[in-house]
């Protein structure tokens, strides 16, 4: 199977990368890859898949996903999450390539109280979320054989860029360390997930699923308060953890409280391999305890 991951040097790709290392994998970024690819130039995407690879699969981790920058910069976000994703499905169709693409549970808004599942309407309160809500209609309207893969709290051992490097769980550590206490929030309720444990999954999908739009998460739900919780508990940190909520941390950027994903389409076809969200947290910790 010839490969192209785009997004490779990210955080989620570095992990991608390895699940499909034993293939003809080609990987581009902007930089640290085999190729350097601007998402956004769709004249080089054009002539990279159809003239130059032709692969057989495309997995696109890359994302405009800093969201504040996003807010305050909705053209840049729209660029690369919405316009640079058809150019991309339509290459893709073009040369008869299964396309992977990665979106977010931030395509929900407020008022959830139970898991979202794929038949869910999605209503997005921020200028990233509908910027990747844009690119998964535009994907379904250029590509036939396209996999849409939302998922949650994403952390894993390659830094994020977006985030200054630091993963939500090493933040915490960090805090812990240098600060007498640490405030998390308590309202809003999601299911991290390790991209360890999501890219295996993506290459389950890669290989075994019908074309369409999946959630994929690790299982079960908790608050960032009781994520960090768990953290501290795993690693046997002691440190004054205190209950905040979000009005505690004021932001012009707009958050669902609830983001909870359920796999129901995965485990209809008997597909989903993710792990629980605790199980996989201690598998993180245990591959990267520094």
């Amino acid at each position: 199977m010839k490969t192209l991951l785009i997004g490779a040097a990210g955080q989620l790709g570095v992990d991608v990368a390895d699940a499909f290392s034993d293939t003809e994998l080609t990987t581009a970024d902007l930089e640290d890859a085999d190729l350097r690819l601007d998402l956004t130039d769709a004249e080089a995407v054009t002539r990279l898949l159809a003239q130059e690879l032709r692969p057989d699969l495309v997995i696109n981790t890359a994302a405009a996903h800093n969201v504040p920058q996003c807010e305050e910069q909705p053209e840049v976000a729209f660029a690369v999450n919405a316009t640079a994703v058809r150019h991309l499905a339509a290459a893709c169709q073009a040369c008869e390539a299964r396309l992977i693409h990665i979106s977010t549970d931030y395509v929900f808004g407020r008022g959830g109280t139970r898991p979202y599942t794929e038949a869910d309407l999605p209503a997005p309160l921020n200028v990233y979320a509908a910027s990747k809500l844009a690119g998964e209609h535009l994907i379904g309207a250029e590509c036939d054989n396209h996999v849409i893969v939302r998922s949650s709290g994403l952390y894993g051992a390659a830094p994020c860029r977006a985030k200054g490097g630091r993963n939500f769980v090493r933040m915490m550590l960090h805090l812990a360390q240098t600060r007498p206490e640490v405030k998390v929030v308590t309202d809003e309720i999601l299911t991290p997930t390790y991209t360890v444990a999501l890219a295996q999954q993506i290459r389950v999908i890669a290989e075994q699923a019908e074309p369409g739009l999946y959630h994929a998460t690790c299982n079960g739900a908790c608050s960032w308060y009781e994520f960090a919780r768990a953290i501290f508990e795993e690693t046997g940190t002691e440190t004054a953890l205190l209950e905040a909520t979000s009005d505690d941390f004021p932001s012009p950027v707009k958050r669902p409280g609830y983001s909870v994903l359920e796999n129901a389409h995965l485990q209809a076809q008997g597909l989903d391999v993710m792990p629980h969200w605790r199980d996989a947290l201690k598998a993180y910790l245990a591959a990267s305890p520094e």
